[in-house]
C-alpha cells in the first residue's frame, strides 16, 4: 500500500513538474512602445549628445533591424495598425479622431488583437502607458481589447500632461493625489505607471505573460522631475526658452507646458525612457525570468517638434529626412530592437524590411495559432531566429490624413511619397533608397515607369473608410 501511495505521489509530481515546465517553456513578451522617438535618439541608432546604456545592451545582444516602420507618422493609427496586422490603407483607425470628453475614436469589436491571440494562448496580458483606441466601457476599451490589465492614460489627449489630473485602472478612474490646475506638481505620472508595471511582472513571474510598455515618454509635453537625471543635462546645453500653455485655470489638457530649458528636458526624458527599460531589465533577471523572455524595443513615430522640442538640435531623424507626420523615411522609420536571451545566440544587424502589421502574424506564429483575421504582414520569426526562409514584402504602404493627404509605398529600393493627394496641388515623388536614403533627388520623371508602377500599388493599397474617408471625391 506504501509503495503504491508513492509510485501514485510520483507520478503526480512529475506531470505536475511537466505541466510546470511546459508552461514555462513559452516566452514570455514584453513589447515596449516609445512616444515620438525619432530613429536617431538611441545612442545604438547613432545619437551623440546623450546616451541610452540599457537599450543599447538589448541592441547589443540581440537584432538591430535597421528598415523596420512604423504603421504610421502619428500615434493612434500606427497603434492600430501594430495591434491589428493591417497597413493604414486597410487597418479600422486612420487618424487621431478625438471623442468628448475624453478619448479616441474605438476600434470595434470585429478588429482582432495581438492581446486577444495572447489571451487565446493562456498568457496573463496587460497595458502600462497610454491607449488611445476608445474610451473606457466603448468597444475599444483596452480590456475588451484582449487586454487584462490596463493602468495609465486612456486619451492621447489627457497624456500631452504628465502631471495630469487622473489615470486609469481598467475602468476606474484614478484621481492623483497633489496633481490639479494651479500648477501643482507632484505625482509624475510616467513614474506611478512604471511602477504599476513592475508590479505586475513580481505578480505574473509564475505565468506567460505579454507585458505592453507604451511609455509617454519623450512626447510633448517636455517636462521631468527636478532630480539627478535632469541635472545631468542642465546647463549642458544652449537653450531657447518655448512658451506654452501652462497648467491654471482655463488650461486644456492638450496644451503644452512652458520650458525654460527644452533641450536638457529632452535629454532627461529619453535618459529616463533609457532608465525604466533597465528597471524592466534587471526586474526580469531578479525573478529569473530573462532568459525565457522577448522583448522587443521601438518607437510609435518619427520624433515630434512640438513643446520645444528640436529634432535638429538632436539629429532625432539620424540624418534621415522628416519627423512627425511626415512620410518621408524620417517620420516613419524606427528603431527596432528584438532581444531575446534563450533563442538569439549570435547578436547581428538585420535590414530586413519590415514594418508593425509584421507583428500580429509573427506573434500568432510565435504562438502556434492560425490568425484570426486579414492582415498584410509577414511573419518575421525567421529574421529573430537567424533562419534563411525570412519571406519580404512585395511592398509597404502607407497614408496620413492630415495636411490635405498624404501617401506613401515601398518596393525594394524604390520609395514614392504623394503630396497634396485631396487637392489640384497633388505631388508625386520617387526616391531610390539604395543610393538616396535621405531622400534628396525626386527621379520620378527619369523613372516614369517605376512611378506608375508604385503609384498603381497605392491605389489597390487603400480601402475607403466611411469613417476615416481619404479622397473628398472617389478615385
Amino acid at each position: 500500500m506504501l509503495n503504491k501511495l508513492i509510485a501514485t505521489t510520483f507520478i503526480i509530481l512529475c506531470s505536475f513538474n511537466l505541466t510546470l515546465a511546459q508552461k514555462q517553456s513559452k516566452p514570455n513578451i514584453v513589447f515596449i512602445l516609445a512616444d515620438d522617438l525619432g530613429y536617431g535618439d538611441l545612442s545604438c541608432f547613432g545619437q551623440k549628445k546623450f546616451s541610452t546604456p540599457n537599450i543599447d545592451k538589448l541592441a547589443a545582444k540581440g537584432i538591430k533591424f535597421t528598415q523596420f516602420y512604423a504603421g504610421t507618422s502619428v500615434c493612434a493609427p500606427s497603434r492600430s495598425s501594430l495591434l491589428s496586422g493591417q497597413h493604414t490603407g486597410h487597418t479600422y483607425v486612420r487618424g487621431n479622431k478625438e471623442v468628448q470628453p475624453e478619448g479616441q475614436q474605438p476600434i470595434p469589436d470585429s478588429v482582432s488583437t495581438i492581446a486577444e491571440q495572447f489571451k487565446k494562448a493562456g498568457y496573463a496580458t496587460a497595458i502600462f502607458g497610454k491607449w488611445g483606441l476608445g474610451f473606457v466601457g466603448t468597444s475599444g476599451d483596452p480590456n475588451k481589447q484582449g487586454f487584462d490589465t490596463f493602468y495609465g492614460y486612456n486619451c492621447q489627449r489627457e497624456s500631452h500632461r504628465f502631471y495630469p489630473s487622473h489615470l486609469w485602472e481598467n475602468g476606474k478612474k484614478v484621481l492623483l493625489q497633489g496633481n490639479d490646475e494651479l500648477q501643482n506638481h507632484i505625482t509624475y505620472a510616467p513614474d506611478l505607471i512604471q511602477a504599476k508595471a513592475l508590479d505586475f511582472l513580481n505578480k505574473h513571474r509564475d505565468k506567460p505573460f505579454f507585458l505592453y510598455l507604451t511609455y509617454t515618454l519623450p512626447h510633448a509635453e517636455l517636462i521631468v522631475p527636478n532630480d539627478d537625471i535632469f541635472e545631468k543635462f542642465d546647463g549642458k546645453f544652449p537653450e531657447k526658452a518655448f512658451v506654452g500653455q501652462d497648467y491654471g485655470p482655463g488650461a486644456t489638457p492638450a496644451g503644452y507646458v512652458s520650458q525654460a530649458k527644452p533641450h536638457a528636458t529632452f535629454a532627461a526624458m529619453v535618459t529616463r525612457l533609457d532608465k525604466y527599460v533597465g528597471e524592466v531589465m534587471d526586474k526580469l533577471k531578479a525573478l529569473g525570468i530573462d532568459e525565457n523572455t522577448l522583448i522587443v524595443f521601438t518607437s510609435d513615430n518619427g520624433p515630434h517638434t512640438e513643446g520645444g522640442a528640436d529634432p535638429a538640435f538632436f539629429n532625432s531623424s539620424g540624418g534621415l529626412r522628416g519627423v512627425k507626420r511626415d512620410l518621408y523615411e524620417g517620420g516613419i522609420r524606427v528603431p527596432f530592437i528584438v532581444n531575446w536571451p534563450n533563442k538569439i545566440k549570435k547578436p547581428s544587424v538585420n535590414n530586413h524590411i519590415g514594418a508593425f502589421w509584421d507583428l500580429y502574424p509573427t506573434f500568432s506564429q510565435l504562438l502556434g495559432l492560425k490568425q484570426n483575421s486579414y492582415t498584410d504582414g509577414i511573419s518575421i520569426l525567421p529574421s529573430i531566429l537567424g533562419e534563411k526562409s525570412q519571406k519580404n514584402h512585395a511592398y509597404l504602404y502607407w497614408e496620413f490624413h492630415e495636411n490635405n493627404g498624404r501617401q506613401a509605398a515601398r518596393k525594394n529600393n524604390w520609395k514614392a511619397v504623394y503630396l497634396d493627394v485631396k487637392t489640384k496641388n497633388e505631388k508625386f515623388e520617387l526616391y531610390d533608397l539604395d543610393k538616396d536614403p535621405q531622400e534628396k533627388n525626386d527621379v520620378a520623371l527619369i523613372y516614369p515607369e517605376i512611378a506608375k508602377e508604385i503609384k498603381r500599388i497605392m491605389e489597390n493599397a487603400h480601402d475607403e473608410s466611411v469613417v476615416y474617408p481619404f479622397f473628398k471625391t472617389s478615385k
